[in-house]
């Protein structure tokens, strides 16, 4: 099997990320295809005019132009998308890792955008903002029926000034107000640190073109005293990236020459295999960086949920594929699609779906995800949030391979507003568990107590609220107990603002 080196670069694997521009011969095959529908151009030119001539107050032919082009995708799968000067710069701004704004990725659901992840130490997730909250105002401009684009614009500004968002939140009774301060937005797609017991815990947040060497580096500093005895990789609310970088990851994992990921589409190019390869000093590996020897055969655990999308499920896929490592955690988002950035001038271009990918054994993850090998759930008390996965959206692509069924795997909601706990944090729950996994003790989905405890308060607060909304108190708070393994007792209150700790 030969190595593909460099026609991975071309890729894209993510519908929220950017990547690098590369036309793939669609010029040539469209050229090639059917002949241009000549009367419906004339009609078009026949409409353009209308419009230009007497609509009741000018429009720009760039205007014109620009809504037209938008106007074609409108009816593609929600990740094919025009990209304007503005969003074309954006895109190489994410995809090098660096752009001013909230630091979160977004999708739409009901004609709004809807928060697929917040960035991890960004003014976004500082704030609360969680995965699954819809965006409704925007400085208290309704975002109903705005585009993708248009949001994203309004969203993004110099860094240190303000912007006010509202929330509709599952489980919350009202909307939430957040008051915001943009920052430059470096992120840091990896992240990690040794756990008790000598086992490691490795973080990435995005794919981006840094990650392939920022993992090799990160995982020979955790090794520098001895070789861990276990390996967490935590791909939760990683909405994808770039392809390369998935590859480069699941690259440390697998012996060179394995299979990772292939894809399949119309036009020749769309039709490739990539295989894992080497990482020492190539590859966007820095010079004289080495991959430890234990990480392709260490016990490792992948931590998954409904925010890890595309690059994120063609590593989880590949590894669990191979049987190389255990997959904990929620089903994936389902974003089995492959995207190509095609240039249409120096500053504007179109992303457009052009492949579906496939796991190394063949399956398509297109809406239905990742099933876990073990599914936990975001708490000890229940799920957190619901949020919409790939085959909610509007116009997605069928999955020719597997019929996607409608009822998905039955889950504990914890109702009420939860504040979110921090991934790779003691009050990790699917932590916990892929720590239990590692350690051949049993994992468990959730904690039936306080799962029964959460509902119980829930409906005691729900019976006993007045009919009038002004005569409403808040339910008294209760106290509960969350046992994290270790021996260590945590004490939490679950209260209508949500599951809170004591000191």
């Amino acid at each position: 099997m030969g190595m593909r080196k460099n026609r991975s670069l071309g890729w894209i694997a993510a519908g929220f990320l950017g990547g690098i521009l590369v036309s793939l011969g669609i010029t040539a095959a469209a050229q090639k295809g059917e002949p241009l529908p000549l009367k419906s151009l004339q009609q078009f030119a026949n409409v353009y005019g209308a419009i230009k001539s007497s609509y009741v107050e000018p429009v720009s032919d760039q205007v014109l132009m620009d809504d037209a082009i938008k106007g074609l995708f409108a009816d593609l799968d929600p990740h094919s998308v025009y990209l304007d000067e503005e969003a074309y710069k954006q895109m190489q701004d994410i995809t090098r890792g660096g752009f001013g704004g909230l630091g979160i990725e977004i999708g739409t659901q009901d004609g709004m955008p809807k928060v697929i992840a917040p960035i991890e130490d960004t003014p976004a997730a500082r704030a609360g903002i969680l995965t699954g909250d819809l965006i409704t105002q925007i400085n208290g401009e309704p975002t109903k029926g705005m585009s993708l684009n248009d949001a994203v614009k309004k969203m993004r500004g110099d860094p240190g000034t303000p912007i006010d968002l509202t929330i509709e939140r599952a489980g919350s009774p009202k909307p939430l107000k957040f008051h915001i301060v943009r920052e430059m937005i470096k992120t840091r797609s990896v992240r990690g640190k040794m756990l008790a017991h000598d086992i490691a815990y490795v973080r990435i947040s995005q794919f981006q073109d840094r990650t392939t060497s920022d993992l090799v580096k990160m995982l020979a500093d955790l090794s520098k005293k001895q070789a861990p005895k276990g390996l967490i990789l935590d791909l939760r609310n990683d909405p994808g990236g770039l392809l390369d970088g998935a590859i480069g990851v699941t690259s440390a994992f697998i012996d060179p020459g394995k299979l990772v990921v292939s894809t399949k589409g119309r036009i020749p190019s769309s039709n490739e295999e990539f295989y894992a390869r080497s990482l020492n000093g190539n590859h966007g590996v820095e010079a004289g960086a080495t991959l430890p020897s234990w990480t392709r055969t260490v016990p490792m655990v992948v931590l998954v949920n409904v925010g890890s999308a595309s690059a994120s499920e063609i590593v989880a896929g590949a590894l669990q594929d191979y049987k190389r490592a255990q997959i904990i955690g929620n089903r994936t988002f389902g974003k089995g699609s492959v995207q190509s950035v095609l240039q249409l001038s120096k500053d504007t271009g179109i992303k457009l779906t052009t492949a579906r990918y496939y796991t190394p054994n063949g399956r398509s993850i297109q809406n239905t995800g990742v099933a876990p090998d073990h599914v936990v759930d975001d708490s000890a008390a229940g799920n957190l949030f619901h949020i919409q996965r790939e085959v909610d959206l509007q116009h997605h692509l069928a999955n020719q391979a597997a019929p996607q069924s409608d009822k998905e795997e039955e889950s504990d909601f914890v109702p009420g507003e939860i504040k979110m706990f921090e991934f790779g944090g003691a009050d990790d729950w699917q932590l916990q568990q892929a720590l239990n996994a590692l350690q051949g003790r049993a994992v468990l989905k959730s904690d039936p107590v306080l799962v029964r405890q959460a509902h119980a308060a829930t409906d005691k607060d729900a019976a006993a609220k007045p009919a009038t909304p002004a005569a409403a108190k808040p339910a008294p708070a209760e106290k509960k107990t969350l046992n994290d393994g270790s021996g260590a007792v945590e004490h939490y209150r679950i209260t209508p603002e949500g599951l809170i700790k004591v000191q």
